[in-house]
């Protein structure tokens, strides 16, 4: 998939619902954001249907994206409450299509079949449970599957890290088996690429770098590692098991005697499970002072999973990783086709 990250010399229009800069941004030296945004700028928005946004964090973040012309916001869910809290914001609907549903469950299922209608090229999620829409999206015989394994990716600006880095899988997958780390693998490669990184270098996670039958993660690290040998995963450099002090420091890595083209430099790193994959990526927020973009790969369309918690400038971060993955597919169907 080609990328699309291109940096363009004029700056972002800042959206009048909220900066997208801060004062954080100094705290940022490697602007990882920035360069995002700077990369969405030329391209056309991307027409996005958001699911359910029925209160302010939601309604407001796709106004923000709407107005930084990453979005085409097709607003999804019960037209009464939607238009409630735009009042109560002052926004303005007017340029946007709400499409009216009864209630969240509906608004899934409707912004589901949107998509496989070619009708919009992105969802967002609004103030609907996680579950909700993923269930919508998954289902095997209206949903967005593809051959791929659904996973999610958060990309982070850790401020003392020196590179753009990637946490795979922290939010879909519960206890994933190697088979389905291979397409989480895949999907997160794919996912650099696009973000201008052409052979990302994947670090898959453990507690040790040593193989231990009886350690399933380090067992897994191995198969994985052999299968990119063998090309059945491809664009990325692959190493494991690492440990994560191994994996994003070359001096801790160069005094276990590590020779490695990964360690200390991982642009991904792949977690055994949803439980090691939540806590560190949220360790590198809340302690290391990290920001963070989600997007959900492996489904026909990307998919912006918000958190209540996420900041304006992180859930335009997200959407500015959506546009970026749209143009891209686009990019890459149209050259299938010519």
């Amino acid at each position: 998939m080609p990328s699309v990250m291109t940096p363009l010399s004029q700056p972002c229009v800042a959206p009048t619902v909220a900066p997208c800069s801060s004062s954080a941004d100094a705290q940022h030296p490697n602007d990882v954001f920035g360069r995002l945004f700077r990369a969405c700028e030329g391209l056309p928005a991307v027409r996005c249907a958001v699911v359910h946004p029925c209160d302010a964090d939601s309604l407001g973040g796709a106004i923000a994206a709407a107005q930084r012309g990453l979005i085409v916001p097709v607003l999804v869910g019960p037209q009464a409450k939607i238009r409630a809290v735009a009042k109560e914001g002052g926004w303005d609907l007017s340029p946007w299509r709400i499409v009216d549903t009864e209630h969240s469950h509906a608004a899934a299922d409707t912004a589901v079949a949107l998509a496989r209608a070619g009708e919009v090229q992105a969802l967002m999620k609004g103030s609907l449970h996680t579950d909700e829409l993923m269930g919508a999206v998954v289902a095997s015989a209206t949903g967005l599957r593809t051959a791929r394994r659904v996973s999610h990716v958060f990309v982070m600006d850790v401020p003392l890290y020196p590179r753009m880095l990637l946490v795979t899988d922290a939010a879909v997958n519960i206890a994933p088996t190697v088979r389905e780390k291979a397409d989480i693998v895949q999907n997160a490669i794919e996912l650099a690429h696009v973000l201008g990184v052409p052979e990302p270098k994947v670090a898959i996670l453990a507690a040790v770098e040593t193989v231990n039958p009886d350690m399933q993660a380090t067992v897994d690290a191995a198969m994985l590692c052999k299968m990119a040998d063998r090309g059945q995963i491809t664009g990325g450099l692959i190493d494991g098991p690492l440990a994560f002090d191994n994996a994003i420091n070359l001096e801790a890595a160069r005094t276990k005697h590590i020779v490695s083209p990964v360690a200390g430099q991982a642009d991904i790193l792949v977690v055994p499970d949803i439980e090691a994959g939540n806590m560190l990526a949220k360790q590198l927020q809340y302690l290391a002072g990290a920001d963070s973009a989600g997007i959900v790969l492996g489904t026909r369309v990307p998919i912006v999973l918000t958190s209540r918690a996420d900041s304006v400038r992180m859930r335009l971060a997200s959407t500015a990783v959506l546009k970026l993955l749209a143009h891209a597919r686009s990019q890459a169907a149209t050259a299938q086709v010519a």
